[in-house]
């Protein structure tokens, strides 16, 4: 008796998530990445600090799905998403300078020319201050081949 009141408030509780077995099942888009691990883009440029954003704030823009640290920020952002959006779908800049896709690490930037970059470490950081035009034009180029391959 106890396992059939079990089985059926499990089947309950399936039911209920019937969305999540959909997308399991292929029939539902999959759940846009979230940039910048949930930092808030606008806040590099606003205040200068790399920012948690809160999930009450979220905006998608271009298959990412941005977090903002207030509702003004995320106002901003779709305003103008070009202009706050990390470069490169927030890979690692110097990363992809030699060719491989890395994942940065968001408290790792430079705003440089007006354009957010981040690094998946602070030696990265340095390396593109030493010369970020030259920096930005060789990832440029090898983004074009490594924007859809896997992040490592």
């Amino acid at each position: 008796m106890f396992t059939r009141r079990l089985f059926f408030k499990l089947t309950a509780i399936a039911g209920a998530a019937g969305p999540m077995q959909a997308f399991a099942q292929g029939t539902l888009a999959p759940p846009e990445r979230l940039a910048l691990k949930g930092y808030d883009p606008v806040a590099y440029f606003t205040i200068g600090e790399a920012v948690p954003g809160v999930a009450a704030y979220e905006h998608v823009w271009d298959g990412m799905r941005y977090r903002f640290a207030s509702g003004a920020h995320r106002e901003l952002f779709r305003a103008q998403p070009e202009k706050f959006a990390p470069q490169f779908g927030g890979s690692c800049a110097m990363s992809l300078s030699t060719g491989v896709r890395r994942e940065a690490d968001p408290r790792n930037w430079v705003i440089s020319n007006g354009s957010l970059y981040v690094f998946a470490g602070a030696g990265g950081v340095e390396r593109f201050r030493q010369a970020p035009d030259m920096a930005a034009v060789r990832v440029a180029e090898n983004w074009k081949s490594l924007k859809s391959s896997p992040t490592q």
